[in-house]
């Protein structure tokens, strides 16, 4: 199989001025997808105060920017549960401008992700996709996660129920 991976596509930890690029990103999903179940956009000032949490517990936002276009996409790693006992795993966030999908940047993202839930010593990572989701599904599968658990009809958008799929990787 071909690497569709663009070569000029940076990662890099995100920053305050990728805020904007972040909401926008984000806001999209909630508009036009069952990616996230938001259903009410957030403003870049309630991307900062989520991305200053992150920041203070030493998590990563990560964002892929390619030249001239700016941030693309960005990604996170969050306590999956705040009780003590789960300190050891997190919830991957993956998001890409819907422009630039099929590019593999996603992939890129994720394995970053992965990696820094690896340096962080971390055990577990989950991810929560919704069932119709399967590009997104189909990649986290492609790097292992395997699934761990479906609740069924567990989300209502856009005048339906979704799925939500829980997938694993162990580290």
């Amino acid at each position: 199989m071909a690497d569709r991976r663009p070569a000029d596509v940076r990662i890099r930890p995100a920053t305050g001025a990728d805020l904007p690029a972040i909401a926008a990103i984000y806001n999209h999903a909630i508009r036009h997808t069952a990616a996230t179940w938001d259903l009410e956009e957030e403003t870049v000032e309630s991307r900062r105060v989520w991305w200053e949490a992150h920041c203070r517990a030493g998590l990563p936002v990560l964002v892929a920017e390619r030249p001239g276009l700016g941030v693309v996409g960005w990604g996170s790693l969050s306590p999956f549960n705040p009780k003590p006992g789960w300190r050891f795993t997190v919830e991957n966030s993956l998001y890409v401008a819907p422009d630039q999908r099929g590019q593999g940047i996603g992939r890129r993202l994720l394995e970053a992700l992965i990696a820094e839930a690896r340096a962080l010593g971390m055990h577990s990572v989950i991810a929560a996709i919704d069932g119709g989701n399967e590009v997104s599904l189909r990649l986290h599968r492609r790097l292992g996660f395997v699934e761990a658990g479906r609740l069924r009809e567990a989300g209502w958008k856009f005048d339906q129920w979704h799925d939500a799929v829980y997938l694993q990787l162990l580290l």
